[in-house]
């Protein structure tokens, strides 16, 4: 140990009531934040092993999922700054309503197979239009595990891309 450095080790458990701690605070947040927006939602929240997911139901759940889920992704990039530097890396917050997350992830895993294909079949790489970061780390990771295929995300910003090619 470093000198004058003072580290605590947490225990599993330790570690699953901190990570299960962090999720009720964004479920508090979340909550008074779409009460304060006068929007009839509910939020639950449970920790998986993607991280937290907090999922709205209610009369108004539609107008979350309006533009493709862009107030989803609102409330994600939201509660990952005011409490994403407690998450460990590999995990995140999950905003879901209606199970338009899991649908929109059985998307992403079908054009991640057509993408594959199609940079098989031709040789040349395949480049999806824009996707947030949580989309492109779903392709990323269905099809890290094919040998003959090198995924990369490149541009800056809004811009950035996601390229599946040969290796």
């Amino acid at each position: 140990m470093i000198e004058g450095s003072v580290r605590t080790l947490l225990t599993e458990p330790d570690v699953v009531k901190n990570m299960n701690q962090i999720c009720d605070n964004a479920k508090e947040f979340l909550s008074g934040l779409v009460s304060d927006m006068k929007f009839d939602l509910t939020v639950t929240s449970s920790w998986t092993d993607e991280g937290c997911l907090l999922n709205l139901s209610g009369e108004d759940a539609h107008f979350a999922l309006a533009e493709n889920g862009e107030l989803l992704d609102a409330f994600e990039v939201l509660l990952f700054q005011v409490y994403g530097r407690e998450l460990d890396r590999e995990h995140r917050f999950v905003v879901d309503a209606e199970g338009f997350r899991q649908t929109r992830k059985a998307e992403l895993h079908a054009m991640a197979r057509f993408a594959a294909d199609q940079v098989r079949k031709t040789g040349r790489p395949f480049t999806f239009g824009v996707l947030n970061s949580t989309e492109r780390r779903i392709i990323h990771l269905t099809l890290q595990k094919e040998d003959d295929l090198f995924t990369e995300s490149v541009g800056d910003g809004r811009e950035r891309r996601l390229q599946v090619r040969l290796q």
